[in-house]
């Protein structure tokens, strides 16, 4: 995976990010999801590196990056600290604007960067989200029931940390299963099992649920009328919960200014499970 890619560590003004870089071309900055590390992009980021200079970093609290503390507000683990870490660490790398592709944690993200960062961000993409804020506000017995480990990871800690932590590597498995099916790379879920096997990596994922539930909803009501200003695409799984319970497309225009996107063929974990449809939906997409 990425033998072509370097690997750097970038300090920022709130964490160290660990990160992978290859290709030449204009910058494009790849941010992963939950329960995962910058590895999920390593069907895709090989072949955008042919145009682009693709950027994968573990976003904070995950894979190698560092594990800043929480505060007692969690403004540690918020979105917009978050969202900084990457515009820091893309100016480290000599990129003061740049194209962004989130999946899951990293489209929230994403989200943030385009409100907070937008001079920066010139086109991002959102993979198998809608808003946070637009998803507890609508919040029923089914999203509850689906996405039942967003009021699970929340809970205070250590409970989720030392229910997870007691069988870390089954948790991994259940999630990657229950939301996919077996398109995962061996070595991609060894290595999410190993991260997820430090104490300092779980407790950071839930506090990553824990902002998102708290300091997140507060800056997306303070900025509800704003809209992302730039293209964004947004793709979804035709088989997930993101599909079954929003109009992806008209939360989107809730938000942004130009839209475009579509169902792909798969789940939640589209980069892995349909490589080559995400590919291709970015390739047409990105400048």
């Amino acid at each position: 995976m990425f033998e072509a890619f370097r690997e750097e560590r970038v300090v920022t003004s709130g964490a160290t990010i660990q990160l992978r870089v290859g290709g030449a071309g204009p910058p494009l900055l790849l941010l992963h999801g939950f329960p995962q590390t910058h590895l999920m992009w390593h069907r895709i980021a090989p072949e955008l590196a042919r145009r682009y200079t693709v950027v994968c970093p573990d976003l904070r609290g995950y894979g190698a990056s560092s594990k800043p503390p929480e505060g007692p507000d969690h403004a540690g683990y918020a979105k917009r600290a978050m969202a900084l870490d990457q515009v820091e660490t893309m100016a480290a790398l000599g990129f003061d604007r740049f194209q962004v592709v989130g999946h899951d944690r990293g489209a929230r993200v994403t989200h943030r960067l385009c409100l907070d960062h937008s001079q920066a961000i010139e086109r991002a993409c959102v993979i198998d989200i809608a808003p946070t804020l637009t998803m507890y506000e609508r919040s029923d017995r089914a999203f509850a029931t689906a996405y039942y480990h967003w009021f699970f990871l929340i809970q205070p800690a250590p409970l989720p940390e030392r229910l997870i932590g007691a069988a870390s590597d089954w948790y991994i498995e259940r999630t990657l299963g229950s939301w996919g099916g077996g398109y995962f790379d061996p070595a991609a879920v060894e290595a999410y099992k190993a991260a997820f096997g430090d104490p300092a990596t779980l407790h950071a994922a839930c506090e990553d649920y824990r902002a998102a539930a708290t300091i997140d909803l507060e800056h997306d009501r303070a900025d509800a009328d704003q809209r992302i200003a730039c293209p964004l695409l947004v793709l979804w799984g035709a088989k997930g919960v993101v599909a079954r319970t929003y109009d992806v497309l008209a939360t989107w225009r809730e938000k942004a200014l130009e839209v475009q996107g579509g169902a792909l063929p798969g789940g939640h974990f589209l980069p892995e499970e349909c490589p080559q449809e995400t590919l291709e939906a970015l390739r047409q997409f990105l400048i």
